[in-house]
């Protein structure tokens, strides 16, 4: 049910660099949509560290690592007490939806309010 965002004329991505993507003809377009608007694409840095990991261990967090550990308590001690649990998922979208079903919990309401 999702529907191309270049219906007419898609658009065919073959590479991107930094925030840049290039189609097939070498056409550049600033990329404002793929969630790359921290670091870019093809970091150096980013890549490298994703090497580094994949060569150890490529796995996603269904299982216990210290890297986890490690991780939530280096992020949780730049937080408020009170912010003291991590939940990590996969995408912004999982990340909605637990923040919404813990609301739900919380609060005992299902009346949702959103603003466009």
């Amino acid at each position: 049910s999702c529907k191309v965002f270049f219906a007419k004329d898609p658009l065919k991505i073959v590479r991107a660099q930094g925030q840049y993507m290039f189609d097939e003809n070498g056409e550049k377009y600033l990329d404002c949509i793929n969630n790359v608007a921290h670091v870019g694409h093809c970091h150096p840095h980013v890549t490298k560290a994703a090497t580094e990991q994949m060569e150890l261990l490529n796995t996603n967090s269904r299982f216990l690592h210290d890297n986890l550990v490690q991780y939530a308590q280096r992020l949780t001690a730049t937080l408020p007490e009170k912010l003291s649990v991590c939940y990590f998922v996969n995408s912004g979208s999982e990340a909605n939806d637990l923040a919404l079903r813990l609301a739900r919990q919380y609060r005992g309401h299902q009346d949702v309010i959103t603003l466009d």
